[in-house]
């Protein structure tokens, strides 16, 4: 199998490219010691992503917010935050979206 430079450099570049985002503020912000509003704002970074993704993928479809009608991913929403807030468990809550998912689109044919 022949290696292609061109190919390589392309992969150490996009490396080099997702690692120096994540390293260069862990090393600055190791040197310092935040304040804490500064630490309970962070704490709130990893829900609001999370958060942002889990609503544009119910609520966007084709790029613009879909009607409630014919919208199986906000129907699976439901019971999905339901076994999330009883079980307080990813897997369970995973497990449990996944099948309201299949269920609705097999009942709806969609």
């Amino acid at each position: 199998m022949e290696i292609r430079w061109d190919v390589f450099l392309i992969i150490l570049g996009a490396a080099f490219v997702t690692f120096i985002p994540r390293v260069v503020p862990l090393m600055v912000l190791s040197r310092f010691e935040l304040p804490e509003w500064g630490m309970r704002w962070l704490n709130y970074v990893p829900i609001s992503v999370i958060a942002a993704l889990i609503g544009q993928e119910i609520f966007m479809h084709d790029g613009k917010i879909s009607s409630f009608t014919n919208n199986i991913e906000l129907l699976a929403a439901i019971p999905t935050f339901l076994i999330a807030i009883k079980t307080r468990s990813l897997l369970g809550t995973v497990l449990g979206g996944i099948t309201s998912v299949i269920v609705l689109r097999f009942l709806f044919q969609y």
